[in-house]
């Protein structure tokens, strides 16, 4: 099969010929469509190759597909062959079962679903961990309809998608962002927009919400900007870095819960996220399609902060 992937730690991507996976006890063998892009496919490559993470070589990229069933393992009872299913592939060291591929093996009780019937296949393959990390975000968040949700770092895979998600809950989204602008998220859902290139606006957000927000989502800044956002967020809110820049006890000692969120995939979140895009209350916010063989090249996009919204790689 073609699959991109790294020969070697500390390699680059690259289109290979690979030998084509097959499924076991309790397995599903997916014909991929579509790959997603995510930050995380060349995150966990760099780490595999600085011997931070156990890794199988040739290390195949990609952590999201959509695709369908081409063949069952012995066992399996959930899918039967040709359904329609999107997801993330086989638990195993970095590469053995990635999705930049012809064929993904995936686990039947593992995070795998039918694929919304309201988007295109390959759609689809950009949803599983934005659209779970975005809908676990809004779960811990706790915001409700009429409150206000600060979102850091909007314009991104997983901001799309909580914008949409948080919008369609009532929740007012203000969306801050570096050079996207109104339209763009208020297409989305966002109520308001403001532009960090220069920085936090936090005197303007301040003016704008004297008693504060019920939440902060931040997808993007580090400790000491964090920080600073998370002064904005009243009594009783919640405080919510996905990259670890929260400082829980800080934050409890003037009432507002602190979050280093993590996300934790499973099946039934992924149906979950399924129903929603049913329901029409999200959708994919698409940045580019490309084939398989310019898959290196979005990945180097994508790593030097180039891209909005989501790539899917078609296979």
């Amino acid at each position: 099969m073609r699959a991109v992937a790294v020969a070697k730690p500390a390699g680059e991507p690259e289109l290979m010929r690979l030998p084509a996976p097959e499924p076991g006890p309790g397995e599903v063998l997916v014909k991929v469509v579509a790959a997603g892009l995510n930050p995380l496919d060349w995150k966990l490559a760099d780490a595999a190759g600085r011997g931070q993470a156990e890794a199988v070589y040739p290390l195949i990229y990609g952590v999201d597909f959509a695709g369908k069933v081409a063949a069952l393992g012995p066992g399996v009872t959930r899918f039967a062959e040709g359904d329609a299913v999107f997801g993330q592939p086989k638990q195993g060291a970095v590469g053995a079962y990635g999705t930049y591929a012809e064929y993904v093996i995936a686990a039947e009780d593992g995070v795998i679903a039918h694929a919304p019937a309201a988007l295109p296949l390959p759609l689809a393959a950009a949803l599983p961990t934005a659209g779970q990390t975005a809908l676990s975000l809004l779960d811990a968040g706790g915001v409700g309809p009429g409150q206000t949700l600060l979102l850091v770092g909007a314009a991104g895979g997983v901001g799309s998608f909580v914008t949409q998600l948080a919008a369609a809950r009532d929740v007012r989204v203000v969306a801050v962002t570096r050079g996207v602008g109104e339209t763009e998220m208020g297409a989305l859902g966002a109520a308001e927009t403001l532009d960090a290139q220069e920085g936090p606006p936090t005197e303007q957000l301040r003016e704008a919400f004297p008693d504060g927000v019920e939440a902060l989502i931040d997808l993007a800044s580090g400790a000491e900007q964090f920080a600073e956002y998370a002064m904005l967020v009243a009594d009783g809110g919640v405080a919510i870095s996905t990259v670890h820049s929260a400082d829980p006890q800080s934050l409890a000692a003037r009432s507002v819960e602190g979050v280093n969120f993590v996300v934790a995939p499973d099946a039934d979140l992924l149906a979950r996220l399924a129903a929603e895009v049913d329901a029409g209350r999200a959708t994919v916010r698409l940045d580019a399609q490309v084939p398989l063989a310019d898959a290196p090249d979005a990945v180097a996009r994508n790593r030097a902060g180039r891209a909005r919204g989501k790539t899917v790689i078609l296979v």
